[in-house]
């Protein structure tokens, strides 16, 4: 932590939400860390090691590119980072998600540990709701974290981290008032007191909105509040994060292909009482400080709730399913960083980390008719326990060379209850999850760094796939071996970039069986995801701002399951083989600032068996121009599908191809107000 007094600005977010050193993000330049968006940084190193210095691919994407957006749902803002894929579901309360690194947002394999203020914020099954206790205001940066050689986490680490880093501290008044197409209307307001010693920040956001298809309206709220202590100027920090986020939607269901052709707005009447109601929580106590001048220590208490009740109907031939979900996860973890003065040998900085979460978990199903005869057909409670630690060395030998080996460990444990049978079971014993890691980076010159690393993440079975159901014998845990080398660049003062190659294989990889009554997984095999990975930044002018990203990637079933010999060689479903954006940024005048992007991907195969044809490819244009009235008050205007492209999520039940039909143009006006 640095003293408010040396009036420093800081923007790179920490584990625990705690702000980067100066010199951490100075040092940055020899990491393979790229930042999109404005960032200043002034000050001393102290506190942990920023995440930026984790020597993979990470990619930081700041305020000035998210405070400024129109989304729905907070997953649509990763749309602007390189590499990261957007499933889009478009069915109410399960609107989408994010994935990378050749993992689907399918739901089956949920390959992303996602991190609000460092609080872990996964639910059970490793999917993102929790996105959405974020008021958009309230967003600091995004920090996304690729690959296998990170240690600070475990559970659902499997392809790397995303960290939202809020607001703590400082003085603000922002406030936001937006209309759009299908009558959304949206108001936001986030406030910030800080007189060095005691800072508030307030955030609120309220969204409603018709939606594009039929059956589709939406209504979304949500709040943050955080109260930080510094008692020593600025040396130590204690303070309370509350967040709460409540939705209820219609859900407009999925078309046949016959039918997204011929009418894509529409919503089949099968899905007419379809729709769900969403409710989330959070709070964390946190505490940092500085322990002398060469240690730094943090902490942190968590509680998350989710209260999920959903009906969903899938196609014409299907029943209607009433879904409970309730959970309680409740969790702690601590890091202690030393950084000992420099010697003959070279400098040194040790990292160790303990973490700890209880989860009490319900899932209930029934049939339904209309929301109404239930018929239960799923009645499960689960407790899953993790406790895991780290150690990571950080060796400097000279100034050019950063060597990072790292080894984690976890122990998972529970037990499960089908409450339709009144049957206890235990969970595998997995044993200790050994994770070895360890990473190298070495700066050629000021324009030029290469890179490396190796490392081991894990993946266990989804629901009652964890426990001994139906089995003698203990599972293993997958071990997901992966590896990156890569180079980053600054040839010119305004051009910087990175390109990695890098590569998973997981050892008998497991996938959740959607749509089970009994919650299962199945397994998948021996698989290899391997890609390429581009990304440019340019700055030609002080007006004029490009970035350019794009991933080349394969997902193969490299030795099938014996129950599934027929995958063996093909492609993983949904996994495009190219994601790319690109985007550019213009300042016309002081006053008037134009911008422009493209994303898009290929198509994919809808199942393991590649015989149900491909999907799913698109390219979309967004367009923005933002006029500032005056120093307060800024007016914005944004066309979202400029090209009035038709574009769909796509999977497959079985007997059909099911889609769902995203946005066709939109435009939206905002105004932003800052007192």
């Amino acid at each position: 932590m640095v003293s408010s007094k040396k009036k420093i600005v800081l923007a790179i977010g920490m584990a625990f939400g705690v702000s980067a050193s100066a010199q951490d993000a100075a040092d940055g330049s020899a990491t393979p860390a790229m930042t999109l968006g404005q960032i200043t940084v002034l000050g001393q190193a102290t506190g942990p090691l920023a995440t930026r210095n984790v020597l993979t691919s990470v990619d930081v994407l700041q305020e000035s590119k998210i405070s400024t957006q129109v989304v729905n749902n907070n997953w649509q803002l990763f749309g602007q980072l390189p590499g990261v894929m957007l499933t889009q579901y478009g069915q109410g309360t399960t609107s989408g998600k994010i994935s990378m690194r050749g993992f689907t947002g399918e739901g089956e394999i949920n390959a992303v540990k996602l991190l609000i203020d460092g609080v872990p914020s996964n639910t059970n099954d490793g999917m993102m709701p929790y996105l959405d206790l974020v008021p958009l205001l309230d967003i600091q940066s995004i920090e996304l974290v690729r690959g296998t050689n990170d240690p600070r986490y475990g559970l659902h680490n499997i392809s790397g981290n995303a960290n939202i880093v809020t607001k703590i501290g400082g003085n603000y008044r922002t406030a936001r008032i937006g209309y759009g197409s299908f009558a959304t209307r949206d108001l936001q307001a986030a406030v910030g007191i800080d007189d060095g010693s005691f800072s508030q920040n307030y955030s609120i956001a309220y969204q409603k909105t018709n939606g594009y298809r039929d059956h589709s309206d939406a209504e979304k709220f949500s709040f943050a509040g955080k109260w930080f202590y510094s008692p020593d100027a600025g040396n130590s920090r204690y303070g309370l994060i509350v967040r709460h986020h409540e939705v209820t939607a219609d859900e407009p269901g999925f078309l046949t292909l016959a039918q997204s052709r011929a009418n894509p707005d529409q919503s089949p009447p099968h899905n007419a009482t379809d729709g769900g109601t969403r409710r989330m929580s959070q709070i964390a106590l946190q505490s940092e400080t500085d322990l002398g001048n060469q240690l730094f220590w943090t902490a942190q208490l968590y509680n998350n709730d989710i209260d999920d009740h959903r009906f969903v109907t899938f196609s014409g031939g299907s029943r209607q399913q009433e879904r409970i979900i309730a959970e309680n996860h409740v969790g702690a973890s601590t890091t202690l960083t030393w950084r000992p003065k420099a010697t003959s040998a070279g400098q040194f900085t040790v990292v160790g980390g303990l973490d700890t979460e209880r989860q009490n978990n319900e899932n209930q199903r029934f049939f339904t008719v209309n929301r109404l005869q239930p018929s239960q057909d799923r009645n499960q409670q689960f407790d899953l326990n993790t406790v895991g630690g780290f150690i990571q060395g950080i060796y400097k030998p000279i100034p050019a060379l950063t060597i990072t080996p790292a080894y984690r460990v976890d122990k998972l444990s529970g037990s499960f209850t089908n409450a339709l049978t009144n049957r206890v079971y235990d969970i595998n014993d997995y044993g200790l999850i050994r994770q070895p890691k360890i990473s190298a980076v070495y700066k050629l010159d000021n324009a030029y760094s290469v890179y490396g690393n190796w490392g081991r993440t894990f993946q266990v079975g989804i629901g009652s796939a964890t426990y001994k159901i139906n089995q003698t014998n203990d599972l293993s845990p997958s071990i997901n071996t992966g590896w990156e080398t890569g180079v980053k660049f600054r040839p010119l003062q305004w051009v910087e970039g990175r390109i990695a190659l890098w590569q998973q294989y997981a050892t008998n990889e497991a996938r959740r069986k959607i749509n089970d009554p009994n919650n299962s997984s199945e397994d998948i095999g021996e698989t290899r995801r391997r890609g390429i990975d581009l990304q440019l930044n340019l700055q030609p002018t002080s007006r004029l701002g490009i970035w350019v990203g794009a991933a080349v990637q394969r997902a193969i079933i490299m030795k099938a399951d014996a129950a599934s010999i027929a995958t063996q060689g093909n492609e993983i479903d949904h996994v495009p083989h190219l994601l790319y954006n690109f985007g550019v940024d213009y300042k016309v005048t002081d006053a008037l600032r134009l911008s422009g992007s493209v994303a898009g991907q290929s198509s994919y195969y809808l199942d393991r068996l590649n015989n149900t044809g491909k999907f799913g490819q698109y390219l979309l244009v967004n367009a923005s121009a933002a006029y500032s009235i005056n120093d307060k008050v800024d007016v914005e205007l944004q066309v979202r599908n400029l090209a009035n492209r038709y574009y769909e999520y796509v999977w497959h039940d079985g007997t059909q191809s099911l889609h769902a039909p995203g946005n066709p143009r939109s435009v939206h006006l905002m105004l932003t107000g800052r007192f």
